[in-house]
């Protein structure tokens, strides 16, 4: 399959591609899907001659079947091709870069060394569903990247003697006879599994290396300020199938894979290091630990580093077994004490440690295999990945509602304004008696986060208090839904009322709430200055030293559109930095981010560099969904620059002087507010005002189709209501990019452009980084949508005038959005400006159009009541091929 880039490794896969086709499927075949790659090819270079329809309606539909694969493993392979060219071109997107940044600005390395150490970043897996590859397509795609590795390296052969070309062209033919599609819906262990693959895999080999490498760059060790967090298991929000048993799990296949990473790691060592005490000088320390180690070999009795880390491994060993309930693969040689926690791990191993770096000059210091381990340890701990919990509001309300009638404490809780139910809860925290008993009877629901409180108090004593930090507030409006949250936290312990010696509340747990409408967003700084000004809150976070804020990018996008969204967003981050200082209260920022720009997608690079000054100050977690895991965690060198881009883009967002000075950033906001403004109104003239509208969305594009993939656990809407605005923001976004509108990413923005000073605007984008990475994420997804091919889906829609209206409303305002975007920006096209992404995405366009055309025809034969199971299997494997070809689209 011949390919239109110049990129060689494009080139080399496409026609290896080509070669399983015609090798699996005949020359028939390969010639047929050639002729529409050739057309459609043609058609995007604006050559006559270009029509792909002949070739598609000549397709029988296993031929359509075969086509829809043959394109969307040719995306596939150009992502890992784009992929493997890894590091971005952004200046300071590795950490020495930003340290020489910063250097030229006058901010020395101790200085950022100082923000590292007390810094919090935090990529956090969630199982938001919008990767619709199956994982074993994933890891064929991986063995490929990898056999590409060792082409670079010049070598020829496999270390298993195989031929790399070959290798590779095996891999590609079982993709090419994998079966892209799931047939049964993931559970929620299913997403456990896959999430831990990433950990396990990436995250755990790939860290400890990083930190080597900032040690050095920064001339210094550094605390342990990047750690990976996960939601799957945790996060309840809408999906009735978390529970307290998913928690457990979690948490102990997570606990398991790192302590048998510690235990190989432990064993490598004792291999390692032989050192005789005939040849070195032992430290009295070592000698104790070696002594403990209880290691009665003969052959080792001058060796005290292996005997030592024999005791360490039978510790660990007691560990794992005490921990997992499961004896590890290899035994310890004696039983030995379990560690009560992993700093008690960590002190042994630095005691090596420092007897190796105190003799030779250093020349063994804590570097090498010792230090990558104690770097584990202070990342991973015994828990892996921090779990956060998260539930909505209204469970919340519900559930204490319950509790506090079963007890007698308040007959209807509902009915009470905030003032009371906020009295009532204080005083319920005041003490420690709990509301629940054994001995009565509760709602299923309300049983369920009863036992997840209980599950979360055991694995903070089974793991670690840093198993489970926060608990999250989903449509958190007011002080009383985060007051809800600890008094549910009291009934297993995890808040403590103060006790008489020293009179100060803990929380074990962090109540985070979640701001993500825009009138949350807007409410936002109002309720955390009420929450900090309670005693018992204020007592919690000093002792905390920092509080979480949790911002939502997708239910702000759906409620306001796009340049609302990111405004909101904005602004409200500076608005709680404000309330934050006041206080003497670190803030870390949670930034609810998806795949797509609509959910707050884009570079991670750009995004944090963009945000206000003085709100991340080192403190930042971000989640990464769906589609975007894989990308970005799917091979340890792709972990490595993503880890790094997180990490210099935190150092200088933290740092760095602010480009716009003060009375300038006065006047962008004033115009940003007004530009926003009248976005907000026409997004929403359109989407919630619209008669018909709803109608329009549902039949125009393949939201039904969508809700029908097995890609996830949880419903695509809260409710089974049709309303725009019960459903789930992933499907909504999703569904929009299938029929290449991506209207979330851009609706309103051009009427409230050109309404806009041309003038004042090109300033702005000269000198303001919010302004550029938003428009910069604009153009992106201007560039990936098509509205002649939109235009197709219109026969989808039952009434065509009506939706002929609401179609053309959506062309001109796309028109319209993207003739004042190359205005601002002073460029004659789209990606202008941006060669390397212009060129990703015409890459794919001609291998997207065709993909568009056939899942038209297929969901009209589909919705007019075609049951040839082929049909279905159809529309399902071109969303899956449309969604690997724009990549970042749910």
């Amino acid at each position: 399959m011949a390919t239109i880039t110049q990129n060689p490794d494009i080139r080399f896969l496409g026609r290896l591609l080509g070669d399983v086709i015609r090798a699996y499927g005949g020359d028939g075949l390969f010639r047929r899907i050639e002729y529409i790659r050739s057309a459609s090819v043609d058609r995007a270079r604006g050559l006559a001659g270009g029509d792909i329809d002949p070739g598609l309606d000549a397709l029988t539909l296993d031929e359509a079947l075969a086509f829809t694969r043959g394109f969307m493993l040719f995306s596939l392979l150009a992502n890992l091709a784009e992929d493997r060219q890894g590091a971005t071109t952004e200046q300071g997107s590795d950490l020495s870069d930003a340290l020489e940044r910063l250097e030229k600005e006058g901010i020395d390395r101790a200085a950022a060394l100082d923000l590292l150490n007390r810094a919090l970043i935090a990529p956090v897996l969630t199982a938001h569903p919008t990767e619709v590859r199956r994982k074993s397509i994933i890891d064929h795609r991986n063995r490929i990247a990898a056999l590409m590795r060792l082409k670079d390296a010049g070598r020829e052969e496999t270390p298993d003697g195989e031929i790399i070309d070959e290798a590779i062209t095996r891999q590609i033919a079982l993709l090419w006879q994998t079966r892209p599609l799931r047939r049964e819906r993931l559970f929620v262990a299913d997403e456990i599994e896959i999430a831990l693959s990433y950990l396990r895999d990436s995250f755990l080999p790939v860290l400890p290396a990083l930190y080597a490498r900032w040690e050095r760059a920064l001339g210094h060790r550094p605390a342990s300020f990047l750690k990976p967090g996960n939601w799957i298991g945790g996060d309840r929000d809408g999906n009735p199938f978390v529970t307290a048993d998913t928690l457990r799990l979690n948490l102990a296949t997570a606990s398991e894979a790192v302590l048998a990473h510690y235990l190989d790691l432990t064993h490598a060592l004792g291999a390692e290091l032989s050192i005789s005490s005939e040849l070195a000088t032992v430290t009295g320390d070592v000698e104790a630990l070696a002594e403990g180690g209880q290691d009665p070999s003969p052959a080792r009795a001058d060796e005290p580093y292996r005997r030592a880390l024999t005791g360490i491994y039978a510790r660990l060993a007691a560990t794992c077994t005490k921990i997992t309930g499961k004896a590890p693969a290899r035994p310890a040689a004696h039983p030995a004490d379990a560690y009560a926690t992993p700093e008690e791990l960590r002190h042994d191993l630095v005691t090596l440690a420092h007897a190796l770096g105190g003799a030779g000059k250093g020349l063994l210091s804590s570097g090498g295999a010792l230090g990558r381990l104690i770097r584990a340890v202070e990342t991973f701990g015994f828990h892996l990945a921090t779990l956060d919990l998260r539930q909505n509001s209204d469970v919340h309300e519900r559930v204490v509602a319950e509790l506090l009638k079963v007890a007698g404490v308040e007959a209807d809780y509902l009915a009470l304004d905030e003032e009371a139910r906020v009295a009532l809860l204080r005083r319920e925290l005041g003490h420690n008696r709990p509301l629940s008993s054994a001995y009565c009877t509760y709602s299923d629901e309300t049983a369920s986060e009863l036992a997840i409180m209980h599950a979360a108090a055991d694995a903070h004593a089974l793991y670690g208090p840093a198993c489970i930090t926060t608990h999250i507030i989903s449509k958190a409006a007011t002080v009383s839904d985060m007051l809800e949250v600890a008094v549910m936290l009291k009934e297993a312990g995890l808040y403590r009322a103060p006790e008489e010696e020293d009179g100060t509340p803990h929380s074990a747990i962090m109540v985070v709430p979640l701001f993500e409408t825009i009138g949350d967003l807007e409410r936002g700084p109002e309720v955390m200055t009420d929450w900090f000004a309670l005693p018992e809150v204020s007592a919690v976070v000093c002792a905390r030293g920092h509080q979480e804020v949790m911002v939502g990018y997708s239910d702000s996008n759906k409620d306001g559109g796009y340049l609302t969204s990111v405004w909101s967003l904005h602004q409200a981050s500076r608005a709680l930095a404000e309330v934050f200082a006041k206080q003497n209260v670190a803030m870390q920022l949670f930034h609810g981010r998806g795949g797509a720009v609509g959910r707050g997608g884009g570079s991670a690079f750009a995004a944090i560099l963009a945000q206000p000054p003085g709100t991340v100050q080192g403190r930042i977690r971000i989640t990464e969904q769906g589609e975007v895991i894989a990308a970005k965690y799917g091979t340890r060198e792709s972990t490595a620059a993503n880890l790094e881009i997180m990490a210099s883009a935190t150092l200088l967002s933290s740092l760095e002087q602010g480009e716009v000075a003060p009375a300038d950033y006065a006047r962008f906001a004033e115009a940003m507010s007004g530009i926003s403004h009248d976005a907000f109104t026409n997004f929403r003239a359109l989407v919630y005002e619209t008669e018909g509208f709803r109608t329009f969305f549902r039949q125009f594009t393949p939201i039904a189709e969508i809700a029908d993939l097995k890609i996830g656990s949880r419903p695509a809407s809260r409710t089974k209501s049709d309303r725009i605005e019960d459903l789930r923001a992933i499907p909504w976004v999703f569904s929009w990019s299938q029929a290449r509108v991506m209207l979330p990413g851009w609706y309103g923005v051009g009427q409230a452009l050109d309404t806009a000073d041309t003038g004042m605007l090109k300033e702005m984008v000269a000198s303001w980084p919010f302004l550029r990475a938003t428009l910069a994420n604009l153009e992106m997804v201007l560039a990936k949508s098509d509205m002649g091919i939109a235009e197709r889906y219109l026969a989808l829609v039952e009434d065509q005038d009506a939706g002929r209206a609401i179609f053309d409303r959506i062309r001109d305002g796309w028109q319209l959005t993207h003739d004042r975007l190359l205005d601002i920006t002073g460029q004659s096209r789209l990606l202008e400006k941006s060669p390397a992404l212009d060129a990703s995405v015409r890459l794919r366009l001609p291998y997207i159009e065709p993909l568009n055309f056939l899942q038209i025809e297929l969901i009209k034969r589909h919705r007019a009541g075609e049951d040839d199971p082929r049909v279905r299997e159809g529309i399902q494997l071109s969303i899956n091929a449309i969604a690997t070809a724009l990549r970042n689209s749910g």
